[in-house]
């Protein structure tokens, strides 16, 4: 059985198109190394890289980096009704335009950095979480500030869980190989720009 819910429609009153696309390319000019690119991700990335979760097991989901809610958005259409969704943005607007057009009692907008995974997690009594996502441009971050969050990363996942990212450049491959234990690589060419995505295990 494949669970399905249909988010509330974005409030267009406060955000339009235009509006949404203007807030994500204005931000990119101003932070070209958070976000990497000036075009949010295709739905050919969208759907390459959720359809590597299951769905009905999955009960809690963490993303870094949503950005303007691309892959927000389709995970909450994708997730179970009683699962939850906790991203964490680093970017104040960002943070307010999920939670204006987002409005969804399973998701939860946390304005904090990847690096914080660990802290978030405890503070809500989480312990382990299915899978996180993550398309923030690793080969940007301080080699530390990288290494830190995806070590971090790899503890908070359950034993059969998943990292799943996508990135501009292959440069993050063999550290990702280094912390986890199987890392599967594949591409989509049909993104601006074009995308390595990984499925990372624990």
């Amino acid at each position: 059985m494949k669970y399905t819910k249909q988010i509330p429609p974005l409030r267009s009153c406060s955000f339009s198109q235009h509006r949404k696309f203007a807030l994500f390319a204005g931000n990119f000019l101003k932070h070209p190394r958070m976000l990497g690119s000036i075009i949010p991700s295709s739905p050919f990335l969208v759907r390459r890289l959720l359809r590597r979760i299951d769905w009905q097991q999955a009960k809690v989901l963490v993303e870094y980096g949503p950005g303007i809610g691309t892959f927000t958005q389709q995970i909450l259409r994708r997730m179970r009704p009683d699962a939850t969704l906790i991203v964490l943005e680093t970017n104040r607007d960002f943070v307010n335009y999920i939670k204006e057009v987002y409005p969804d009692p399973r998701l939860e907008v946390v304005h904090g950095s990847a690096a914080d995974v660990q802290r978030v997690l405890r503070e809500r009594h989480i312990d382990k979480v299915d899978y996180v996502l993550a398309g923030i441009p690793f080969s940007t971050l301080p080699g530390d500030t990288r290494e830190n969050i995806l070590h971090a990363t790899r503890q908070v996942i359950v034993p059969g869980g998943a990292f799943l990212l996508y990135q501009f450049s292959p440069s993050t491959l063999p550290q990702l190989r280094e912390i986890f234990s199987k890392v599967t690589h594949g591409f989509e060419p049909i993104n601006f720009l074009p995308a390595h995505f990984y499925q990372c295990t624990p």
